[in-house]
């Protein structure tokens, strides 16, 4: 049956054609994947160019076969059965659909392979495992004048959303939190009512009155008038003029759509004709704004310079339909022909769906565009001239660093943070760039280089002011760290307080995430913090912040301005989350098949280190990041708000008023207005849907709350000298370094613990696991934490805060020299280290001993006796526990060769002088052992005395030891008390030897037990 589709729907799809912006259109009902061909036919007549291509996206079942061979014979056998007609079949417009359009299906787990391509409409079905990451992924390949499409299922109203399970939160609990509010779904239905390009409909495209915009009518279509021209487009008419007749940039700045990429380009075609191949080109720019379109235009430039050996690399080579495009838009501009020119090879792998692998260009010479993998990609780079990285954001950074090289070397990047990865190059790899450029310091390929940025701001994909991207930036806090949206590139509007003078609340999540005007404006000022602070960031931390239970929010506040009525400045925040409870029969199951549940980070890591499930039983809070305001950093606002947190955690904060649950009020608020919607009623056409009218205080003071009572506080992050410094400045205690690097930063996890108010009494556990930190520790140096500069392994072996006398802990006693010396060092050791220390012999005579050396020392407690400098400790500890060279010293602290070893022999004849006075020590002690050992002897029986003397014969003469008896021993020696000596002979039956006194010269053997007699034997003395 044919049905009149609302105007609105028809509206909102032309003016977005029209105006070159994308619409949204999200359908509730199971039959909503049959209007996505309505849709699509709409918006091929309103485009009216070819028919859109269609990006599907899904979770395990699409619900139909994307098989055309397998959809034919579905489709036979229920005609066969009866089930369906034939002539019905062959006119079912969802199947005409399916076979007519060009359609790419993705898994939601692959969507990270569509990075870089475009399309005219994106589907998204299986809402519950619909995330932020793949949100911002998917919505942002559709290009302007597209329309997204979500599929959402059958419910009688959309408040039943609030409380839907996503699949995102099995990963949120925990075996002590397992509550979940949907927070982040409640927001994001209400933001639909603010976007004036989404609307929301049921299966038969009725439309639902959510916002104001739709249930007035709609605006109407848009005038057909050509878009107006800007000032951008006059310089950039200007710029083509001017390079007309310069080949080959003048044909390649032809294909350029706005002045930006016109100006990347140039700016790339210039390091590319200075041919030094000592320059990096950055390229940044949100989505959308062509960079892969003039990466692929300059190497085309590189080709008409006769660059020979280009390489191209991506996270996969999907990624990079839109640069082989254009370069093969720049080869036609440059009137190279196909087959005649150059050649395409194509990948043979089905699941690549035959992407471009290998361009190759015979016109003057052999030249060659490869795509290289990533991971393989440093080793293959030896003949390279130029490297082009597109995506590089969502390459691990170690990756992407180990790129740079004696080639010229292209980055692209999106840096707006939903790729993971995009502040990690923004914040490190670029700023290390930008710190080297020039820089002489020989050894290093990325250094003594020419950096260049260059920012792409106007969009191409869709026309600036577009309202998806708008409403997909708010909702997600996208663009959070921009100066447009008051972040924190701007800069504070008060007056910076002194940190005494600033308090520490906690934020309500369930008014955060309300989406109330001012809520909304105080949750992108703490996003803000957070992307400007950390290079890890993703708007899936959105939703953990949002919906997990275990998770809180804490931010520094300095005092309030009542003439303004306004809220001071965020000068820190930080979020936490509570780990621990675990029983310990759900511990013991897990060790036992070496599997860990989700979430709790540091305790299930620590039981896997140290095998004690009594620690899963702890209740601890994890500092999951902490962020200060760029204006204010190392002003002590990070410090002061950190100490405020362990001061309200260990209850030396007064409350005022006794709160259990620091989110009960808004979740009663919120259960009380859900049971408004009575059960079973549809009332999915009639409701009004806004923000929630009864909401907690955003901010609460901690003398409002009572804390949860804590064993330790924790804090897990990739280590660095000065994230090091800080912490341990704060009294945490590295207790666990992860051996493996970290995928996406390079750096190595590390877990530091700090007593809570519950453990206080008893702190020997966490004595124990820092004393065999750091025995692994020291273990470990000579192996993957080689590469750590040696002031940070100095400084995690260094005790320092760590058993200090105010928190009550006992220090370590005595030292393991004597046994170091007894075991591992002899004499002949000892004498060599006394040569060396007075410059007799060469360093590496002694290099056999630094190791033993240098774990007595740090280990061993004898760097309680024996002073040290700083720095004659970071050479002890680079010789003797990581095994470096005397180069690699010299490059890590910076000081010539003849000083270090200098050093060095200094540390030395410090360390011969204590070992040489302690074998004095021992000599002297074995001597006055001896000497009461003879005393003993002396003043025992005669009797007793030879036959001890007897008994301590060497080992070999232990052959000839005899049967006593003490009768005859007493008949043997009554000579020796009556005249003083002992008889010439002993004659003893067992074994029949007789032993001559002092004054013969000669061993007599008698009769044996037999009677016989040996002969005479002379032996010399």
């Amino acid at each position: 049956m044919r049905k009149k589709v609302d105007s609105r729907i028809r509206d909102v799809i032309e003016r977005a054609v029209q105006s070159h912006h994308r619409a949204m259109i999200v359908l509730v009902g199971d039959r909503g994947k049959d209007q996505v061909v309505n849709l699509h036919y709409m918006l091929s007549k309103a485009a009216v160019r070819a028919r859109p291509s269609v990006l599907w996206c899904y979770k395990s079942k699409l619900g139909f076969s994307s098989h055309r061979k397998k959809r034919m014979k579905h489709i036979q056998k229920m005609v066969q059965r009866g089930l369906l007609d034939r002539n019905a079949a062959q006119e079912d417009p969802f199947e005409l659909f399916i076979s007519s359009t060009e359609i790419r299906y993705a898994y939601y787990h692959e969507t990270q392979n569509i990075l870089g391509n475009t399309y005219g409409m994106c589907v998204l079905q299986d809402f519950e495992a619909i995330t932020p990451n793949l949100l911002a992924r998917t919505i942002e390949t559709v290009q302007g004048g597209g329309l997204v499409v979500i599929l959402l299922g059958n419910m009688a109203s959309l408040r039943t959303l609030y409380g839907m399970t996503m699949d995102a939160h099995a990963k949120l609990k925990t075996g002590a939190f397992g509550e979940v509010r949907a927070r982040f779904n409640e927001r994001f239905i209400l933001s639909l009512a603010d976007c004036s390009a989404a609307v929301v409909a049921d299966d038969e495209l009725n439309v639902l009155p959510i916002s104001s915009h739709i249930r007035g009518g709609g605006a109407g279509p848009a005038p057909k008038v050509g878009r107006p021209r800007t000032k951008d487009d006059l310089e950039l008419e200007e710029l083509r003029g001017t390079l007309k007749d310069t080949y080959p940039v003048g044909a390649l700045v032809e294909k350029s759509r706005t002045v930006d990429q016109a100006k990347a380009l140039m700016t790339l075609v210039e390091s590319i004709s200075e041919k030094t191949l000592r320059s990096t080109v950055a390229v940044t720019a949100s989505r959308g704004r062509g960079k892969s379109a003039a990466l692929g235009l300059a190497v085309a430039a590189a080709i008409a310079h006769e660059y020979s050996n280009i390489f191209v690399t991506a996270p996969s080579p999907e990624n990079l339909r839109t640069f082989f495009a254009f370069l093969l838009i720049g080869f036609d501009a440059m009137d190279y022909q196909e087959h005649t020119d150059y050649e395409i090879l194509r990948s043979t792998d089905p699941a690549m769906e035959k992407c471009v692998v290998r361009v190759n260009v015979f016109r003057g010479h052999r030249q060659t565009v490869q795509y290289i993998d990533p991971v393989d990609a440093s080793k293959a780079l030896g003949q390279a001239e130029l490297v082009v990285v597109d995506e590089a954001a969502a390459i691990p950074l170690p990756i992407v660093r180990a790129m740079l090289g004696p080639y010229l070397v292209f980055l692209s990047s999106t840096v707006t943070g939903y790729e993971g990865t995009g502040r990690s190059l923004s914040l490190k790899l670029i700023h290390e760039l930008r710190a080297r450029s020039g820089s002489k310091v020989s050894g290093n390929a990325s250094v003594g280089r020419v950096f260049r940025e260059v920012e792409m701001e106007t969009p191409i994909r869709y026309a600036s002011n577009d309202p998806i991207e708008r409403w997909l930036y708010d909702v997600l806090c996208l663009d959070a760290g921009s100066s447009k949206k008051g972040g924190t590139s701007g800069n504070l509007r008060h007056a910076a307080p002194h940190p005494d003078q600033t308090s520490l609340y906690l934020v309500d999540r369930d008014a955060l995430f309300s989406h109330h005007r001012a809520s909304e404006a105080f949750l992108q000022r703490v996003m803000s913090l957070f992307v400007a602070s950390h290079y890890k960031n993703s708007p899936n931390d959105l939703l953990t912040l949002s919906d997990a239970p275990a998770h809180q929010l804490f931010v520094l506040l300095g005092p309030a301005d009542i003439k303004t009525a306004k809220l001071p400045d965020i000068l820190c925040a930080i979020q936490v989350c509570l780990e621990g409870r675990i029983s310990k029969q759900s511990v013991l199951s897990s060790m036992s098949r070496a599997h860990r549940a989700a979430g709790d980070l540091v305790p299930w890591t620590l039981v896997q280190q140290f095998q004690d499930a009594e620690f899963a039983g702890l209740l601890g809070a994890r500092v999951v990041r902490i962020a200060t305001h760029p204006d204010v950093q190392r002003m002590g606002y990070g410090s002061h708000a950190l100490q405020l947190l362990i001061d309200f955690f260990s209850k030396k904060i007064p409350h005022l008023a006794d709160v259990s649950s620091t989110e009960a009020n808004g979740s009663s608020v919120a259960e009380a207005e859900d049971e408004e919607v009575a059960v079973g009623d549809n009332v999915l056409m009639t409701e009004e849907i806004a923000p929630r009218t009864k909401i907690p205080p955003l901010l609460k003071r901690l003398t409002e709350i009572t804390p949860e009572s804590l064993d330790y506080v924790s804090v897990s992050f990739g280590v660095t000298p000065e994230l090091f410094r800080f912490w341990k400045s704060a009294g945490f205690l590295p207790v666990y370094t992860r051996l493996t690097a970290n995928d996406l930063t390079g750096e190595h996890t590390c877990i530091m613990l700090r007593i809570g108010e519950a453990s206080s009494a008893n702190q020997v556990w966490l004595n124990a696991y820092y004393q065999d930190f750091q025995k692994r520790f020291t273990s470990l140096l000579g192996f993957e934490f080689r590469k750590f500069p040696s002031s940070l392994a100095l400084s995690m072996l260094d005790e320092g805060n760590g058993f200090s006398e105010e928190r009550g802990e006992e220090k370590i006693e005595g030292t393991i020299l004597p046994s170091f010396l007894s075991e591992r060092i002899t004499p002949y050791d000892i004498r060599r280290l006394e040569t060396y220390a007075k410059n007799l012999i060469d360093f590496h005579v002694i290099l056999d001993l630094v190791p033993e050396m240098a774990r007595t020392y740090f280990i061993g407690g004898l760097s309680r006796e024996l002073h040290l400098s700083a720095v004659q400790r970071a050479i002890l500890l680079s010789f003797g526990l990581q095994h470096k060279t005397v180069e690699q010293v010299e490059q890590d602290l910076g000081l010539p060769v003849s000083q270090i070893l200098a050093l060095f022999n200094k540390a030395v004849r410090k360390l011969a002088h204590r070992l040489s006075a302690e074998e004095e020590k021992k000599l002297e002690k074995d001597d006055e052992d001896t000497g009461a050992r003879e005393s003993v002897a002396n003043e025992a029986s005669p009797h007793s005395s030879s036959k001890e003397r007897i008994s301590s014969l060497p080992g070999h003469l232990q052959r000839f030891s005899v049967v006593d008896d003490d009768h005859e021993w007493s008949v043997a020696l009554a000579g020796e008390h009556a005249s003083g000596n002992v008889p010439g002979t002993v004659s003893i039956r067992k074994a029949g030897i007789d032993v001559h006194g002092a004054g013969e010269d000669k061993l007599e053997f008698g009769k044996d037990s037999r009677g016989q007699k040996d002969k005479k034997r002379k032996r010399p003395r």
